[in-house]
């Protein structure tokens, strides 16, 4: 080869190779705000009472997304969906929940486990990981499994981005907990929102009371406290220079929290706030009325990042350089066991109606769940229920026997779902429009409930074994070029760290700051100090090089198998 031609070749790959890391360096930090139970009582979202001046700006300076729907209206299932980009029935996770406080607490016959997930299945930051992201939680996870190594660099109440290499991009989440269930069952001392002004708040199904205002109160209340550690965390966000240029999302988890609105997979059940603030102010004061899922948050994230989502994902990106072309013409949701007791009903929102399939008509529509009769609200209804004096006849569904199979419900003029109108004659063609859009999507995603709990977990995902199966070893192979790493167990995700051999294994701390329940329940307090979790790389078949004396450490774990972990020392 000339010189003269040699020369400009080294110039283009001096380019291509700064161009190459030009794209790593400018790879987008992402930033998710989630809160809990809330369906859109936010002032942005259209709600008069409520002050929320942090969440407002929020969706002042991003996109407002109006019609965004969870695949549950409870915690596991839709957490498990958000963090797969699956849907909860196709997984195993749909069950309220995987594992109790205590064995004696789950069903007869159920034992605790986690959802063995198909093969191919992953938690989507694991995507982000090979690609360089360093990710965390704060930290609340409840997925219906326990997250192999690879997934967080860090999940805890003192995980943040401050602890990220230098340039490193990063993706992390707050979970932001005071807006749960469980903080509605006591009243704060002060109500930041008056009783008195929740009148028109006040849904059909429910009977005007001083209980049920002081509770929307309560609910508004929490609402309002949330919105102050938005605030909190923007503030921190924009201190350490990230804020304009990350992307931003706010949203719940699914909808609620009172009485007959967790749980359900109606409106109140499913309907969530979502904002999306994008860097540098990017599609500021936008409103989409487009249905979204929250299945679809985590294509969006790897789309965000530049990353092709893989094909088994149900859910679709609308954001980034892979952002689907088509917009959804439906969103779905299940209901299956809460706590110990069971029910199977499956749910399809258009644009304007939605449709329920109820598998179980023989059973009533309420569910005597323990948990929840510590709301007052809940309370006092039970006590009309049993004096006979419950005079509201939507309120009075709840409680009746039975319940019809389908249901049809015109949301656009109907927002509480207290008209069914599944057998009004005018209606039959909707009706027919959506079971057929219902009975498609089970079978493109299937439904393992079809089976009972006891059968999907002993026989489905433990193959008859009596226990979770184990993740087989994995091989070492030791190459000229270095270590490869083989899984015998498929959808294994690898785990590994290489330790020199003159490496103490010196202790480091980090520095709790979190909005989420240790902090709510006074289990850490902010400013403890915690141990910093073991940092784990991801194999992604790269050569491994290892000197004589380093020891290699390996942690894998296909989701819902038990770990193996081994070293091996050259």
């Amino acid at each position: 080869m000339s010189k003269r031609l040699f020369k400009p070749l080294i110039v283009i790959a001096i380019l291509l190779v700064n161009n190459m890391f030009s794209q790593q360096n400018e790879r987008p930090n992402i930033v998710w705000i989630t809160c809990e139970d809330i369906s859109p009582y936010i002032a942005a979202f259209g709600d008069e009472v409520i002050k929320t001046p942090n969440i407002d700006k929020l969706a002042e300076e991003g996109v407002k997304y109006t019609s965004t729907y969870t695949v549950a209206g409870v915690c596991s299932p839709s957490r498990a969906g958000i963090i797969t980009g699956m849907h909860p029935i196709s997984t195993g996770a749909q069950h309220m929940r995987t594992k109790a406080i205590e064995a004696k607490f789950m069903p007869e016959g159920v034992p605790m486990y986690d959802a063995v997930l198909p093969a191919e299945v992953k938690a989507f930051p694991e995507y982000l990981r090979k690609e360089g992201y360093y990710t965390t939680n704060n930290m609340k996870e409840d997925y219906q499994f326990k997250a192999p190594v690879t997934v967080w660099d860090e999940s805890s109440s003192a995980a943040s981005y401050k602890y990220r290499d230098k340039d490193q991009p990063f993706f992390s989440v707050y979970n932001l907990f005071i807006t749960h269930e469980s903080q509605v069952m006591e009243y704060p001392e002060t109500l930041t929102v008056d009783p008195d002004d929740v009148e028109e708040e006040i849904p059909a199904y429910y009977e005007d009371s001083p209980t049920v205002r002081k509770d929307f109160a309560n609910l508004l209340t929490h609402i309002e406290m949330m919105d102050a550690q938005v605030g909190e965390l923007i503030a921190q966000l924009k201190e350490d220079g990230l804020y304009e240029n990350s992307y931003i999302f706010f949203f719940s988890d699914h909808g609620g929290n009172l009485p007959w609105m967790k749980r359900e997979i109606l409106e109140r059940g499913t309907h969530i706030p979502f904002v999306v603030k994008y860097p540098k102010g990017d599609h500021a004061q936008t409103e989409v009325k487009d249905l979204t899922s929250s299945i679809d948050f985590a294509p969006t994230v790897l789309s965000i990042a530049g990353i092709e989502p893989p094909e088994y994902l149900q859910g679709q990106a609308f954001i980034g350089e892979y952002a689907s072309e088509n917009k959804r013409d439906y969103v779905y949701a299940a209901r299956d066991r809460m706590d110990a007791q069971y029910d199977r009903v499956r749910s399809v929102r258009d644009d304007n109606f939605r449709y329920i399939y109820n598998y179980h008509p023989e059973l009533p529509k309420y569910q005597d769940l323990n948990y929840r009769k510590g709301i007052p609200l809940m309370q006092e209804i039970l006590d009309k229920k049993e004096a006979g004096k419950i005079t509201n006849p939507y309120l009075a569904d709840w409680f009746e026997p039975t319940k019809p199979v389908e249901e049809l419900y015109n949301v656009s003029e109907d927002p509480d779902e207290v008209h069914n109108l599944a057998e009004n004659p005018e209606y039959q063609d909707k009706l027919k429009e959506m079971r057929l859009a219902y009975l498609d999507w089970v079978s493109r995603v299937g439904d393992l409930s079809y089976m009972s709990e006891p059968e999907m977990v002993k026989e489905y995902m433990w193959k008859g074994n009596g226990e979770a199966p184990q993740t087989k070893p994995v091989e070492i192979i030791q190459a000229k070029d270095g270590i490869h790493l083989v899984a015998q167990t498929p959808g294994t995700s690898i785990g590994y760290r290489i330790v020199k051999k003159s490496d103490k294994e010196e202790k480091s701390e980090h520095v709790v700051k979190s909005w989420d329940y240790e902090i709510i329940f006074k289990m850490k307090s902010e400013g403890d100090l915690v141990e910093t979790p073991k940092r784990w790389k991801v194999y992604d078949s790269q050569t491994l090089k290892l000197k004589k004396g380093e020891r290699l450490e390996i942690n894998a774990m296909r989701i819902g198998y038990k770990p193996y972990k081994t070293e091996f020392v050259k």
